[in-house]
């Protein structure tokens, strides 16, 4: 269908395509803090919280992004009978809190056909069959009360998720710490950059276990402050 055919609030675009499988098994092991460090320390989403229970569960995938009214699912139930095995589902539910758009159910389905998270600026229900783990569910927040199945929405649009911008495609990381969506042209080139970064914690990691870090790191920075040390 063109613009102009689809009716007002309404567009299925098709799934965009991910990055390699490689890249995506490299990425399975970066924490969002240090891909964090290494985009600028400027990004990310806000305000979400993990549902899923275990805190050691990670999220890492394409993202597939869906755009709702809020309160309202239908889109939701579309974009789940289009997704790859992988795919994480980004939904943009304009962080409404007063109606759940998935709960015990969808999470049925997303089980089945191996959807790699979701994160949804938006609210969630059915509390403990999230908490089971095994999915990764990232959530503005929590109520009783379900959706409707009304529309419009929007499938593989750009979105913009808890104030993170999200592209279809791009890939997405959730752990503990949060989530973070990094553009699908630039991940190959921040793997190595994060890889450093890891590798340098390893080390000042080490020095702070021992009490052998050199005080001149710090003790440089406040005498640039005006500190007379």
């Amino acid at each position: 269908m063109t613009t102009a055919q689809w009716p007002a609030g309404y567009r299925i675009n098709p799934r965009a395509e991910g990055l390699a499988a490689e890249l995506l098994a490299a990425f399975r092991d970066i924490p969002v803090a240090v891909a964090g460090d290494c985009m600028g320390r400027c990004i990310g989403a806000r305000g979400l919280r993990a549902y899923h229970g275990d805190l050691a569960l990670k999220l890492c995938g394409p993202a597939f992004t869906v755009r709702v009214r809020p309160g309202d699912n239908l889109m939701i139930h579309k974009a789940l009978m289009m997704v790859q095995p992988g795919d994480v589902l980004v939904i943009d539910g304009g962080g409404d809190l007063s109606q759940a758009v998935i709960g015990g159910l969808v999470r049925t389905t997303a089980l089945r056909v191996r959807l790699g998270g979701i994160v949804i600026d938006g609210a969630v229900r059915d509390l403990e069959e999230l908490a089971e783990g095994v999915l990764p569910v990232f959530a503005a927040g929590h109520t009783h009360r379900g959706p409707s199945k009304d529309g419009p929405g929007e499938i593989n649009v750009p979105v913009a998720c808890a104030g993170l911008a999200v592209l279809p495609g791009d890939l997405v990381l959730g752990d503990a710490d949060g989530v973070i969506a990094v553009r699908a042209e630039d991940a190959a080139a921040l793997l190595p950059r994060a890889l450093a970064h890891l590798e340098r914690e390893a080390g000042i990691r080490k020095t702070n276990e021992e009490g052998s870090a050199d005080p001149e790191r710090f003790d440089a920075l406040l005498r640039a402050k005006g500190l007379p040390l």
